[in-house]
């Protein structure tokens, strides 16, 4: 499995005007990141992706 950031702008607003509660920031090496982490499954004989999960970007998988 395999974790993918998806980064999203700090000042995101959803339609009441407030960040969004499942998105949280992560730090990856010297940056900082806003979002999820898109947490990836793939078949190791064939390839093809079978899970795909999301998380709050402070989370381990």
């Amino acid at each position: 499995m395999d974790a993918t950031i998806i980064a999203a702008p700090s000042f995101t607003k959803n339609a009441q005007g407030e960040r969004d509660p499942e998105m949280h920031q992560t730090k990856k090496g010297n940056q900082w990141y806003f979002g999820m982490k898109a947490h990836i499954a793939v078949d190791a004989d064939s390839g093809l992706v079978h899970t795909v999960t999301t998380t709050a970007a402070n989370e381990a998988a």
